[in-house]
């Protein structure tokens, strides 16, 4: 199927891009249908991520009538901790060249690598991760709590000894401390005083600097349009599935059944 005669796009999404998402799909051309993920994926490791996200892919087709299925499957993940890597589908899936949604939110590569540079140390909020936030301690199968992490003093003792315990408080106990400061991304949905309010209150309880940068949806909305770039995203042709790079695009394509080999994308 061709752009030209696409008409019904499947985007899944994670639940912190819900406002900026159903707004982009408001002004798609494209009829979007969602499969919203919750925001804890990020917590539960590569390979559980990763599990959960093929198999909302191939339910999401096999329950769809033959006049419901997509033309292509938009992912609004970034890479996440390589959560996406290992995924395919039997129609084209568009993912954006990111490594979070940082990049996403910001609306390119460039801009967040610039004020990451410029601005170590920052920890990021957006409407969506306000209204998600969640603990991830209270998640069973998050990576905190299968470690212990979320577990006092006196209960890691119990478990691991007390040199360990010790050893786990120190070393990732305190996961924020390289933080200084706060930044809120607003992308101009949702009662952005609310988030604002709520943003300096977290950051002058941790004793962060607090500051705000204008969010950019565009590239959001360039998915959600069928608009591809290959410079910013990676169109994957059936049969193949993603990859990890280690060079500027981020992720690129390899066969299904082989982790090495890759393959020019075909135009869709």
């Amino acid at each position: 199927m061709s752009l030209r005669t696409m008409k019904r796009l499947l985007a899944i999404v994670c639940e912190v891009f819900h406002r900026e998402a159903c707004a982009a799909a408001a002004q798609s051309r494209l009829r979007v249908d969602f499969e919203f993920l919750p925001k804890s994926l990020h917590d539960i490791g590569e390979e559980a991520m990763s599990a959960r996200l093929q198999a909302t892919i191939d339910h999401a087709l096999q329950t769809r009538s033959a006049d419901e299925q997509p033309g292509a499957i938009v992912l609004l993940y970034g890479l996440c901790n390589n959560g996406i890597c290992g995924l395919h589908a039997p129609v084209p899936l568009v993912v954006a060249r990111a490594h979070d949604c940082i990049t996403l939110l910001l609306g390119s590569r460039e801009r967040y690598e610039a004020h990451f540079a410029a601005h170590p140390g920052t920890f990021y909020k957006s409407p969506g991760w306000i209204e998600r936030d969640s603990d991830p301690n209270d998640n069973p199968a998050s990576v905190t709590s299968r470690l212990g992490l979320s577990r006092n003093y006196a209960e890691l003792v119990e478990q691991f000894g007390e040199d360990n315990a010790q050893y786990l408080m120190e070393t990732m106990g305190d996961w924020l401390k390289h933080y200084k400061r706060l930044c809120l991304i607003t992308t101009g949905v949702g009662p952005e005083e609310e988030y604002r309010q709520c943003s300096r209150a977290q950051a002058e309880e941790k004793g962060w600097l607090y500051e705000e940068v204008a969010g950019d949806t565009s590239l959001i909305q360039r998915l959600l349009n069928g608009e591809w770039d290959e410079r910013e995203c990676l169109v994957l042709p059936p049969g193949q599935k993603i990859v990890a790079s280690h060079e500027e695009g981020v992720i690129r394509a390899a066969c299904a059944d082989c982790a090495g080999c890759t393959q020019v994308n075909e135009s869709i």
